[in-house]
Parts: C-alpha cells; sequence; structure tokens
C-alpha cells in the first residue's frame, strides 16, 4: 500500500478507526482482533484509538487496551504502526458524551493512555474535542507540554476549524501534525479545514468517512453517484468513497471504522483505486 505522511512518519494511505469494535453494539474480542490482524496483515500502518471508545462507566480505555492486545498478539512486525490515541472526551457511562480540556485532565488522561498502550511515547496523541468551559489555548498548552516532556510523538487535534487549527500550530510551535474531523458524503462542512490543513501540510484524517456506523453500509443506496461509479469500476460503493476522500489532497488519510475483517480488507483496496475527472466531479456534486 502506498503512504502519505504523518509528522516525519509513512503510514498506510487508509488508516483503521477502532471506535466501532468498543462501544455499544460492539463485537467480541475474537472477532475485533481479527479485524485488526487483518487489518495489519494488509499493509495497515495507523491505527486510531480515543480513551473514550469504550460502553461502560468502568471500561475506559476499552480500545487502547484491545489495540495494545492485538498488537502484542500479532504475528508479524508492528515497529512501523502509529498508534494515534486522544483525549478530552469522556463518557460517563450513560451512553451520554461530554468534554474535559482542562490541563490537569488531558495529562493525567495520556498517562493512562500511556500505561494502557504499554509505550514509552504515545505515537500520536491528540486533542479530542474543544471544551467550552476551558479556553483553548490551555487545552493546547497542556498538548505542548505533554510533546515537550517527550510524553508523545505528535501532536493532533479533532472536531475543530480554521481559527483553531491556526492557533494550535502556534501554540504548538509549528509541530501540529495532524486534525481529524468528521467528514463523508453526508458530512462536507470540514472542507475548509482539509483545504487549511493541504495548505499548511498537516494530515487531515476524516472520522466516519463512510457516513455513520448505522449508515455506512448504505452508503450506495443514498448517494447513487457512488453506487454508479462502484457498479462501473465492479467496486463497493465504500471503496469509490474512500478513493474520492484520498484524491481530494495528499494530505487526507481516511481512517474508515471496522469491526470485521472482511469491511476493513474491502477498504484498504480503495488505496488501487483510481478514479478520472469527471467520476470525482460527479461524486462532488452527489448531495
Amino acid at each position: 500500500m502506498r503512504t502519505r505522511r504523518i509528522g516525519d512518519t509513512q503510514v498506510s494511505e487508509i488508516g483503521l478507526g477502532g471506535m466501532p469494535m468498543s462501544i455499544e453494539g460492539r463485537p467480541d474480542e475474537q472477532r475485533s482482533v481479527a479485524t485488526i490482524h487483518a487489518a495489519l496483515e494488509a499493509g495497515v500502518t495507523l491505527i486510531d484509538t480515543a480513551d473514550s471508545y469504550h460502553r461502560d462507566a468502568g471500561e475506559v480505555g476499552h480500545n487502547e487496551l484491545l489495540i495494545a492486545r492485538a498488537l502484542a498478539s500479532f504475528g508479524g512486525d508492528t515497529s512501523g504502526v502509529l498508534v494515534a490515541t486522544k483525549g478530552g472526551h469522556v463518557r460517563p457511562g450513560d451512553g451520554s458524551w461530554a468534554q474535559d480540556g482542562s490541563p490537569d485532565h488531558l495529562k493525567e488522561a495520556c498517562e493512562a493512555s500511556l500505561k494502557r498502550l504499554g509505550v514509552e511515547a504515545i505515537g500520536l496523541y491528540q486533542f479530542h474535542r474543544p471544551d467550552p468551559k476551558v479556553p483553548y489555548a490551555d487545552s493546547i498548552g497542556a498538548i505542548r507540554d505533554l510533546l515537550d516532556a517527550g510524553k508523545i510523538r505528535y501532536a493532533g487535534i479533532s472536531n475543530t476549524d480554521p481559527d483553531q487549527i491556526r492557533e494550535a500550530d502556534e501554540i504548538l510551535g509549528g509541530r501540529l501534525v495532524s486534525v481529524q474531523n468528521q467528514f463523508s458524503p453526508a458530512f462536507r462542512s470540514s472542507e475548509p479545514e482539509l483545504e487549511l490543513c493541504a495548505e499548511m501540510g498537516i494530515a487531515f484524517l476524516p472520522w466516519a468517512p463512510l457516513g455513520s456506523i448505522s449508515h455506512a453500509g448504505e452508503l450506495g443506496s443514498r448517494f447513487a453517484p457512488f453506487a454508479e461509479v462502484a457498479q462501473a469500476h465492479g467496486v463497493s460503493p465504500q471503496q469509490v468513497c474512500l478513493a474520492w476522500l484520498l484524491a481530494k489532497a495528499p494530505v487526507v488519510i481516511p481512517i474508515p471504522g471496522s469491526s470485521r475483517p472482511e469491511t476493513i480488507l474491502d477498504s484498504v483496496k480503495a488505496a488501487d483505486l483510481r478514479l478520472s475527472d469527471d467520476e470525482l466531479a460527479r461524486l462532488d456534486s452527489a448531495r
């Protein structure tokens, strides 16, 4: 699989989002581990997670622990795998989501993620979501401190806007390497952030690139041009979607969520799918 850059590290053009393996409706651990192993065997070297990817109150970091176990049990070389995790988004355990962007929380969350992942430094640590109760500069200042202390190799931000991207990069001293925002055929309002990342040379990681977990399988029926282009190439609409995203800019690295080996194996094939300018224009206009 071809690679794209996060910081000074080359990673696979398609990453793996771990969220579906740990929240509501998750599969058993054996299937999740098989999914991660299938991704690794297919050449995936970027795995995205977060401490908030869990279902119940007493299992914070469920997905981080799962990924650590899967990497440890994989028979091949995992030294080139970049694990990206996040802090600042919390789940009380009742199915709701909340924010805690306080510097103390972010530093404590990072320490806990280090232990769960079993590493001395987290490959990519991302501020998960702005907290309206905490000045953005204070939250990013905590990420800068973690970077300076060597607790994390790279720093990223998520669910952000152009002004926050510029502010974060300034606070981090030009060391912001990634932005993770929602982007898919159904959700395109992050186009300004994508364009800014391309201008700044910062990796843009679209989350839920196929739509939400419940709608990813319906992509072709909801957006006819994706189904039509898929039929012309003899591939799935999901592959077409990921290839469309890759064509938007060299900084784009989609991270489709998966909980089955067959779905991640289908997704990685998108890296080899080339779409014509006419096809890309048709997909761009699909609403």
